[in-house]
């Protein structure tokens, strides 16, 4: 994929490949290296994941243009990826031609969603987003724990977890604990 990518860049006029990465902390390093005026960086990868690379990136250099080409379009994970400091987030289903006016866009200052990626926003905007502790009590759902066994770990009261469990399916619009993970999970709630 990787290859193609960097095949497809090279047949632009004004682009030019400066490097790759296999995995996040590759791509860190070599961004270090290279400074690329744009990074393509996938969210998922080996180690340290792409979300993480993303962060350190725009740590260390505020103004780097990174365009995330992923697989993964749920909203919670696009949110995270442009608050971390992504500039564009498009789906590896764009084509060659999408690719290269996003890396455009970008270099001219300005921010790219793919439209399916926009729309999953769009459909969710008014949706809350999952506080930290029930997203502790969601994770422990989605790995088989029971109420008593999620109120030992965290501490909590079982009366505590049923409350939380119930704001979490209000919240996803979940019918149930098990759709509550999988809607969690499509999103990309379980991401960070």
């Amino acid at each position: 994929m990787r290859d193609g990518i960097a095949a497809a860049i090279e047949t632009g006029p004004d682009m030019l490949v400066v490097g790759q990465a296999a995995d996040g902390a590759e791509a860190i390093v070599r961004f270090r290296e290279l400074l690329p005026d744009v990074a393509l960086i996938d969210l998922q990868m080996p180690g340290v994941d792409g979300l993480q690379a993303i962060a350190t990136i725009c740590g260390e250099f505020p103004a780097a243009r990174i365009i995330v080409l992923t697989s993964y379009p749920g909203d919670a994970r696009v949110k995270r990826a442009l608050t971390f400091g992504a500039c564009a987030y498009l789906l590896k289903t764009a084509t060659r031609e999408e690719i290269l006016t996003a890396i455009r866009s970008v270099m001219s200052g300005k921010r790219v969603v793919a439209s399916e990626v926009a729309g999953e926003i769009a459909s969710h905007a008014w949706s809350e987003m999952l506080s930290d502790r029930e997203l502790s009590v969601l994770r422990l759902v989605a790995t088989g724990h029971t109420n008593k066994r999620i109120a030992d770990v965290l501490c909590i009261s079982e009366d505590t977890v049923k409350a939380r469990l119930k704001n979490i399916m209000t919240k996803l619009g979940a019918m149930d604990r098990t759709h509550a993970v999988t809607l969690a999970r499509d999103r990309g709630f379980f991401d960070a």
